[in-house]
């Protein structure tokens, strides 16, 4: 089974999560950037579902290249309940392989490629999702939880 890359990154308090931290399933999201309306869609549905990942005991993380700060004011704009973690100049995004080539506005460009990984407490993926869609991917998430 493929393994999740070991990580070691700060949350929005300064706190440190690693892989050791993991105690069951864990969804980890990669999104661009705080405050932006994609990233703020698909931040907002997590919210809104959190007592289903709750309830299948699944711990959520959002991951992007964000500063600890840019975290805490997103998270308190729109009151999300769940860590943000801070992978400055996207290592971890590098490590797991989802920076590539993506289409943005019609332009062909590098950067991070939205993705998802369900891991267990031992780092194992469980399942990958990329090229993830904001508005339908919780929904993606919590089916493959559920039938898990």
């Amino acid at each position: 089974m493929e393994k999740f890359p070991k990580f070691s990154l700060e949350n929005q308090n300064g706190e440190i999560v690693t892989n050791d931290d993991l105690t069951g399933t864990t969804v980890i999201y990669f999104y661009p950037k705080d405050n932006t309306p994609g990233c703020t869609t698909q931040a907002c549905d997590l919210r809104d579902n959190i007592s289903a990942f709750n309830d299948l005991g699944v711990t959520v993380y959002g991951v992007s290249k964000d500063s600890k700060e840019s975290h805490q004011k997103f998270i308190e704009k729109q009151g999300l309940n769940f860590d943000l973690l801070v992978d400055e100049d996207h290592k971890l995004a590098k490590e797991a392989g989802i920076i590539g080539e993506k289409n943005v506005f019609g332009k062909l460009t590098v950067g991070l490629i939205r993705s998802t990984f369900v891991i267990d407490k031992d780092s194992n993926i469980l399942k990958r999702f990329d090229k993830v869609s904001p508005k339908k991917h919780v929904e993606q998430v919590l089916e493959f939880l559920k039938e898990g």
